[in-house]
């Protein structure tokens, strides 16, 4: 019997002996129903604050069975009232409505999909940061992990769109894709990135293939674990060789963005027999290593030779010289300015991740002030700012000779003629359209900057 009816069955038994009680007052004692309801409570109860006329023998009796049936059916319904708050403490189900309301108060959280070890470990360094985070898993087993380690997490399916939305996803700052599965990842990717379009995603990948369609799908980053283990062995073995081999440069990790390949000797190549100082000038790249049948050569001297058939682990000279303390090519500078706080966050990741360096700003004279302060290869500026609008900021940047460089991008939603013709006589150079797709302008910037 569960507890709302051992509630229900002990209160009606209590009722019943008061009743009891008061009919056999009033029929054995003669008692009027306010003196026999009076007295069966103060018996039921065990007050015992005294009779009111002294009971007959058969009264007396009556009151001995009323004291032994009325008290047990009110301990009777004190045990069901123990019982259920009991139950109700330890229900799983208020624990997961506890749990809920804790992640609901979340703000630019981090929400971990899948708590395998990758997702374990990026739990735990967040905890240790005091970092806010959810977990979305979908194994029992994991599950009863995260309890017992006091993480706050969700059951269910990360993929799935009301998951994503349980987890805050509209509030979260940032999303890590750790899933087992590269299409996991993917539709895990797609759908987050369609609720927040401002959310930093990281996901995982276990193989190369996947990585341009989850980049495509809205991820910021790829990490690949098998292939950052292996990059970091081969990092520590070409260290150790180098350290043994004293003034031969080799790279101490081969980084994901490095232009590194395999080059094969053969007739065609011409490289066969001549030695490697003289094949790494050939070729304009940095030896790393030589695999010759099954086995490898790391760091291999200048004068070592060249057989038919080696395979060549080279490194262009470009990315070395950037290794040896070389500057890079600067990143092209971009001023957004648009009073609207999402728009700024949104543009700021799709711009940084065309590799464009971008400062905001989110009123027009600010961004007056910044434009001649940083001197930007181009600003973007939205139509309807709060203070000036973006036609008038045009123009102080024209006026001023240290707005004469820069490019102006006017971005607005009103695409009559008018308002072009406007833009132009301010002084921008692109009037630009807002439109669904948010990447648009990027390109647009992209493409007339490359014009020069």
């Amino acid at each position: 019997m569960d507890s709302r009816r051992k509630i229900i069955l002990s209160l009606c038994l209590t009722l019943f002996f008061l009743l009891v009680g008061t009919a056999g007052y009033v029929i054995i004692e003669h008692y009027t129903p306010l003196e026999a309801i009076y007295m069966a409570v103060i018996t039921i109860t065990t007050v015992g604050y005294g009779e009111i006329h002294a009971l007959s023998e058969a009264g007396r009796i009556f009151t001995m069975f009323l004291l032994l049936f009325g008290v047990g059916s009110l301990a009777f319904a004190a045990h069901a009232f123990t019982e259920s708050m009991l139950e109700r403490a330890s229900s799983p189900v208020r624990g997961k409505r506890i749990m809920e309301k804790k992640i609901s108060r979340l703000e630019d959280h981090t929400i971990i999909c899948g708590h395998g070890r990758v997702g374990g470990a990026a739990a735990a360094h967040l905890a240790e940061a005091g970092r806010g985070f959810v977990v979305l898993e979908s194994s029992r087993e994991q599950c009863a992990l995260l309890r017992e380690q006091g993480y706050l997490y969700l059951t269910g399916d990360a993929t799935s769109e009301k998951t994503l939305i349980a987890a805050g996803i509209k509030a979260a700052g940032s999303l890590l894709a750790l899933l087992n599965s590269d299409p996991d990842n993917l539709f895990t990717v797609l759908t987050a990135r369609e609720l927040n379009p401002t959310l930093h995603i990281v996901a995982r990948s276990e193989s190369a293939s996947a990585e341009s369609k989850i980049l495509r799908a809205g991820a910021d980053s790829i990490i690949s674990p098998y292939a950052s283990a292996g990059r970091r062995v081969a990092g520590k073995i070409m260290a150790r060789a180098r350290r043994q081999r004293p003034g031969i440069i080799v790279s101490d990790m081969i980084l994901p963005g490095s232009q590194s390949r395999w080059v094969t000797v053969n007739e065609e190549s011409g490289l066969a027999e001549h030695a490697v100082e003289a094949a790494s000038l050939f070729l304009e790249v940095q030896i790393l290593g030589i695999r010759r049948e099954g086995k490898d050569i790391l760091a291999p001297t200048p004068d070592t030779q060249l057989r038919m058939g080696d395979k060549l682990l080279v490194l262009s000279k470009a990315n070395a010289a950037t290794e040896e303390g070389a500057s890079p090519e600067q990143p092209q500078k971009i001023v957004l300015v648009d009073d609207n706080p999402v728009i700024r966050r949104l543009y700021t990741r799709l711009f940084q991740k065309a590799g464009f360096n971008i400062i905001t700003s989110s009123t027009g004279r600010e961004g007056c002030d910044m434009i001649f302060r940083e001197q930007p290869d181009a600003a973007v500026v939205d139509y309807h700012l709060g203070d000036i609008s973006g036609l008038e900021l045009c123009e102080i940047v024209r006026e001023n000779e240290s707005g004469q460089g820069v490019k102006l991008f006017l971005f607005t939603a009103d695409d009559r003629q008018e308002v072009r013709d406007k833009a132009m006589a301010a002084g921008a150079d692109v009037v630009v359209l807002k439109s669904s797709e948010a990447a648009e302008i990027v390109n647009v910037v992209r493409k007339e900057l490359s014009r020069g």
